[in-house]
């Protein structure tokens, strides 16, 4: 019963991480390159963007926010131009602070021109700096935009996106420096507008209004994130990307690009809310005042040929009297979604950051720590705490993995004492299959009264396994989803815990000058590096410690799960792996240990000569 519950066991297993891993590796993988191929052709013919796509020609009724089903210029006419060409086309504010460059275009005011000069393209720390924000015109236009919206009907000139606005000052915006800018319609209306930054990623807008006119003017004001075109997206199902917000008492909503574009628009009447668009590691969100009354929504358009997607809300209207003024905040959080500034809600041990700062409702859901957010929000937390300690993310994952181990110490130590008297029972068990051949039912029997007897649980092998399961996916979460670990080093060639081991046995490390994995068909599965075999040797380590299966089907299993395994995980992340042969190396002395104590010989180095002598005699 036992040979065949392990086996049992060990085929499920197996079953459900090659599953997993054909899930959440091979088939996004194989969707990246194919839309990686797709955009390649259409980057043949590239598709004109709409110049103007988030103002209508015409007031918009009360109840929305301006919007790209009307662009101002036909999309056929507007031509793709360069970065570089649509920021100099525009006069502009710079914004200079130590984590976000870039500026503000005075001509529709708005916030189009972000970097992140503390994040690179890639480890190289020379690579250009990550582009969040970039302005119409370009290749992939991503911006934000204030303001005011008339009431139906009204035929008050306000200021669009066509608007050019006068700095006062001449002044950088600075952590230390708002800008002020203002458009008069020569109308009787005055606006300004101030903007201010802190020294990570918070935008503060402050819109104000005069009204010197001849009547009294009712307006809404609106704020809006805009992207141009369908990013490309990492296809995993356990990440999301796309248009998000906690929208009050309706919750985390969140819609990926697909969805939105099935759903065209949706629209939410909510207080205490606040909404945006997520990439893996960046975020665009609008953050109003808890205590505003908002109508807010998702919204995706076919724009010519491009499709655009957007959020956005509209507040309660205000009127003006004559001589009368108005006014209305917004806060923009643009950048890097780190759990120290975005924040973390947990008992005892999260992170302040703008949630707790702001008062938001749920702005740590800005990263996507998952369904099983109490078990990936501590993991994080573990690993934040002894990075800080060491100043190595992969050492920390080490040390994280010895307190995991100590925590589960109790359960682990009665699991292996299990064993190990299931170990010392073998003769008895194997007299009974003597004793009994033919009666399977009479050496089940007498097997039990054996576990009763030694006071053994059959099923104690489960748990080491069992417990591994949850650690192993909020590790692999952690290190999938935040920007923490993003281009974290470990020792020697890992330059990148996030990314798979990138030295490769099918090249010999290097000294062939050929990549294995752009092999067709089976090129996924030539992705063999260092850390991975170091893994699977630690496997077969543990394997190795137990006496040799007498089933030939269990023994089978056995001998090539740890190759099986070796190659499965060699396309995950290194951090993953190795915790993976850092664990295998804890379990193995920690099972020796118990399995001493219990006065049970240690069979790993008699099995390991075994199996070296019987393939020199074969």
């Amino acid at each position: 019963m036992t040979d065949n519950r392990n086996t049992i066991l060990a085929v499920i297993l197996s079953g459900l991480v090659l599953i997993a891993w054909q899930y959440f590796y091979n088939m996004p993988q194989m969707e990246k390159q194919r839309a990686a191929q797709q955009a390649q052709s259409e980057m043949v013919k590239p598709a004109p963007q709409a110049e103007h796509a988030t103002t209508p020609s015409t007031a918009p009724p009360s109840n929305t926010a301006p919007s790209a089903n009307a662009p101002a210029q036909s999309p056929s006419t507007a031509a793709v131009v360069s970065r570089e060409t649509a920021l100099a086309a525009t006069p502009r504010v710079k914004i200079d602070t130590p984590r976000l460059t870039g500026s503000i275009s005075l001509k529709g005011a708005r916030i189009d021109d972000l970097s992140l000069v503390q994040f690179r393209e890639t480890v190289d720390p020379s690579s250009p700096a990550i582009v969040l924000y970039s302005p119409s015109n370009t290749a992939n236009p991503y911006y934000a935009e204030f303001g005011w919206v008339g009431a139906t009907g009204s035929t008050a000139r306000l200021p669009d996106q066509n608007t050019v606005w006068q700095q006062e000052g001449s002044n950088s915006l600075t952590p230390g420096s708002p800008v002020t800018l203002k458009y008069d319609n020569g109308e009787g209306l005055t606006f300004r507008r101030t903007i201010s930054i802190d020294d990570r990623y918070l935008f503060t807008i402050k819109d104000e209004v005069t009204n010197v006119g001849n009547a009294p003017l009712t307006v809404y004001p609106f704020a809006l994130i805009s992207r141009h075109g369908t990013p490309q997206v990492a296809g995993y199902y356990i990440l999301h990307e796309g248009l998000i917000g906690y929208l009050g008492d309706q919750g985390l909503q969140e819609y990926g690009y697909k969805k939105i574009d099935d759903a065209k628009s949706v629209s939410f009447k909510v207080t205490d809310g606040w909404l945006g668009i997520t990439d893996k590691y960046w975020a665009s969100a609008l953050l109003p005042d808890t205590n505003a009354q908002l109508q807010a929504r998702f919204s995706s358009n076919l724009v010519g040929t491009v499709r655009t997607y957007q959020t956005d809300y509209l507040e309660d209207p205000q009127t003006i009297p004559i001589g009368g003024s108005a006014s209305a905040n917004a806060r923009l959080f643009a950048g890097a979604k780190e759990a120290s500034v975005v924040g973390i809600n947990f008992p005892l041990a999260g992170l302040g950051g703008y949630n707790k700062q702001l008062s938001l409702n749920h702005f740590d859901l800005l990263i996507d720590w998952g369904w099983f957010y109490f078990i990936t929000k501590p993991m994080f937390l573990a690993l934040d705490f002894f990075y800080h300690l060491v100043g190595n993310f992969g050492i920390a994952i080490l040390l994280v993995t010895v307190l995991v181990k100590l925590l589960f110490f109790p359960l682990a130590n009665k699991s292996y004492a299990s064993m190990a008297k299931m170990k010392s029972v073998q003769p008895q068990l194997a007299a009974l299959k003597e004793r009994y051949p033919d009666d399977k039912m009479k050496q089940q029997q007498e097997m039990m009264e054996i576990y009763k007897k030694e006071k053994i649980n059959p099923i104690a092998g489960c748990l080491p396994v069992a417990l591994q399961i949850p650690v192993f996916f909020s590790l692999y979460k952690v290190l999938f989803v935040t920007i923490e670990m993003r281009h974290a080093p470990f020792f020697g060639w890992i330059k990148d815990l996030s990314a798979p081991d990138p030295t490769n046995l099918f090249n010999l490390f290097g000294l062939l000058h050929f990549d294995p994995t752009q092999v067709p068909l089976f090129g996924h599965y030539l992705a063999l590096g260092v850390w991975p075999i170091i893994m699977g040797i630690t496997m077969w380590f543990q394997m190795k410690l137990n006496p040799t299966p007498p089933d030939p089907t269990q023994k089978m299993i056995f001998d090539w799960m740890p190759l099986i395994f070796t190659f499965m995980l060699a396309g995950f992340p290194a951090g993953l792996v190795i915790y993976w042969a850092w664990n295998n190396l804890l379990s193995v002395l920690q099972q020796s240990f118990i399995m001493r104590r219990n006065g049970v010989k240690v069979e790993l180095f008699d099995n390991l000569r075994a199996t070296f002598a019987s393939k020199k005699a074969t």
